[in-house]
C-alpha cells in the first residue's frame, strides 16, 4: 500500500465529476487500499478518488467505527436537517458549518463487487455526503452563503499564496497517533 499525495483547492479534478466504475479489479482494490491508508494516515474520516487525483467513482469512509467502500454510490433517501462543522483535507485547515441531512440511505457496490445498502445517521451520513459531493465535483464551501464562501476563499487563498502545487504530501502518521 501507498500514501497517496492530496490534491488540494484549486486542482482542475476536484472540480470534475467523476465517472462511473465499470469494473472492479486488482487495480481498483489497489487504489482503495491506498486510499485507506492515506485517509488514515491525514487523520481524515473519508476520502473520494478525485481527491488523490483520480478521476473514479470511488470513496472510502471510517466514521464512527461504521467504515465503508463505495463504488458508484448513489443517494436514495435522506431525511432530517443538521448542521455542523466540516472540513476536508483538500481544504485543509478550513472549517464551516454546513446542513446536510442527517439520515441517507445509499447503495453501491464495495470493493468485491458486493451490492450493499447502507441506512445511517450522524456523522458517517454527514462523511457518505461529503464525500460523494466530492465525487460529482462539488466542494463543502459550495454549500455555504455567498459572503461566508468569499471570506473563507479569501483567507485559503492568502495562506497559499506561495504554494507552488495543487498537491499535497501526506506523511505517514506515527504509531499510535491514528
Amino acid at each position: 500500500m501507498s500514501i497517496l499525495p492530496i490534491h488540494v483547492l484549486g486542482s482542475p479534478v476536484l472540480r470534475q465529476r467523476s465517472p462511473e466504475i465499470v469494473q472492479i479489479d486488482d487495480a481498483l482494490r489497489r487504489l482503495v487500499d491506498d486510499m485507506l491508508e492515506t485517509m488514515y494516515a491525514a487523520k481524515g474520516v473519508g476520502l473520494a478518488a478525485n481527491q488523490v487525483g483520480v478521476a473514479r467513482r470511488v470513496a472510502v469512509i471510517d466514521a464512527e467505527d461504521q467504515k465503508y467502500v463505495l463504488v458508484n454510490p448513489v443517494i436514495l433517501e435522506s431525511s432530517g436537517r443538521a448542521t455542523s462543522e466540516e472540513g476536508c483535507l483538500s481544504i485543509p485547515d478550513i472549517y464551516a458549518d454546513v446542513t446536510r441531512p442527517d439520515r441517507v440511505v445509499v447503495e453501491a457496490t464495495d470493493r468485491d463487487g458486493n451490492q450493499v445498502r447502507i441506512e445511517t445517521e450522524g456523522l458517517p451520513a454527514r462523511a457518505i455526503q461529503h464525500e460523494i459531493d466530492h465525487l460529482d465535483g462539488i466542494l463543502f464551501i459550495d454549500h455555504l452563503g455567498p459572503m461566508k464562501r468569499r471570506m473563507l476563499l479569501n483567507r485559503w487563498k492568502r495562506e497559499h499564496e506561495k504554494d507552488a502545487s495543487y498537491v499535497r504530501e501526506v506523511k505517514p502518521a506515527s504509531a499510535g497517533q491514528i
